[in-house]
């Protein structure tokens, strides 16, 4: 980031080229220090997918396909990290591990632990899966959607900021000092 700090620096010139690449590579810095590495990156795609990937399985889990089926067609159609989890929960439902060992690979996934506690208790019990896996769906976008909200709201807050430090200064100069001018000029004229 230095590197492109200095080459904006040379390339903007004059007094100003320094500023403007200190604010590159400050920039640069923070947007690297925000980017999805590894498995946080891969753990927040793979929230990002899950409401969707659990209505599939739903669905899939509805029409006949047995937990291993379901999981490994919902895996191969979603890819990604949510996909590859997905497959080896899949393959290890099939080898016949016990579906808490199965659904492990899925653990690190925020939100997900439901669909492994409906998944354990369906096993056990030899209930239905597919409608508690409807209500986790649902709950799961109810909870992104209020997640959008707040940062909707928040971006809102963070938009006004500059707008105010921008107005501020102008309302100062042209309302309040030339008030303060007038009146400082007529009290040391009468004084």
């Amino acid at each position: 980031m230095a590197l492109a700090g200095v080459a904006t620096a040379g390339l903007v010139g004059g007094w100003f080229g320094p500023a403007a690449g200190g604010v590159v590579a400050v920039t640069g810095w923070w947007a690297l220090r925000r980017w999805p590495v590894g498995s946080g990156g891969e753990r927040r795609a793979a929230a990002a997918d899950l409401p969707v990937a659990v209505d599939l399985l739903a669905a899939a889990l509805r029409a006949g396909a047995p937990q291993a089926r379901a999981a490994e067609v919902v895996g191969e159609a979603f890819g990604g990290p949510l996909g590859r989890r997905l497959v080896r929960v899949a393959t290890a439902l099939r080898l016949g591990a016990r579906p808490v060992e199965a659904w492990a690979p899925l653990t690190d996934v925020p939100g997900v632990e439901r669909v492994c506690r409906a998944a354990v208790r369906s096993a056990d019990s030899g209930g239905a899966m597919a409608g508690a896996l409807d209500r986790v769906a649902g709950d799961l976008r109810a909870i992104r959607a209020a997640r959008a909200e707040a940062a909707a709201q928040r971006l809102g807050v963070l938009v006004v900021l500059p707008l105010g430090l921008c107005f501020l200064p102008a309302f100062l100069l042209t309302g309040v000092v030339p008030v303060v001018v007038a009146v400082l000029g007529d009290v040391l004229r009468s004084g």
